[in-house]
């Protein structure tokens, strides 16, 4: 008898997995490799939980920004879900930085972020962690490329 595969619930054939998703897996808070990211300024550190950011498809990340840390305004093609892991995530909107237009994220928040839609960042009270939720490619733009850490600084 030829084998045919379960279906769901609307009777439908069962969906293909995303990419890395195809198994159960867990991933431990101690297990996280955390690396730099050309395009975060050098003490911010990302670490790819699932997915592949670079390629189309959903990813997950988190990223690490010591206290004081400032990210200069800049956009993504792609939109976000941040969801707020520790510490204190203050994010305002707009292609200037602003102090007055930041907004505080306790942990457990989460942030909804359209593609496109220019803001800013400020580890101001302490280190935070976010994690990020999107469809892939990840792209990240600076509104000013002068505050690009991609491009060298011309002397």
């Amino acid at each position: 008898m030829p084998h045919t595969p379960a279906t769901n619930h609307t009777g439908d054939a069962p969906r293909a997995h995303q990419p890395g998703q195809d198994q159960f897996r867990g991933i431990r808070a101690e297990d996280i490799q955390w690396t730099t990211f050309a395009a975060y300024p050098p003490s911010v550190h990302l670490a790819i939980l699932v997915g592949d950011p670079t390629k189309p498809g959903p990813f997950t990340i988190r990223v690490k920004v010591p206290g004081g840390t400032r990210f200069a305004p800049h956009k993504h093609p792609e939109d976000r879900v941040y969801t707020v892991i520790s510490g204190v995530f203050y994010i305002g909107q707009g292609e200037q930085f602003d102090e007055d237009k930041l907004t505080a994220f306790a942990p457990g928040s989460v942030v909804v972020l359209p593609g496109n839609q220019p803001h800013f960042h400020w580890a101001k009270s302490g280190e935070y962690v976010t994690q990020v939720t999107a469809i892939g490619p990840l792209g990240l733009d600076y509104i000013d490329p002068d505050n690009d850490p991609r491009i060298s600084k011309r002397s």
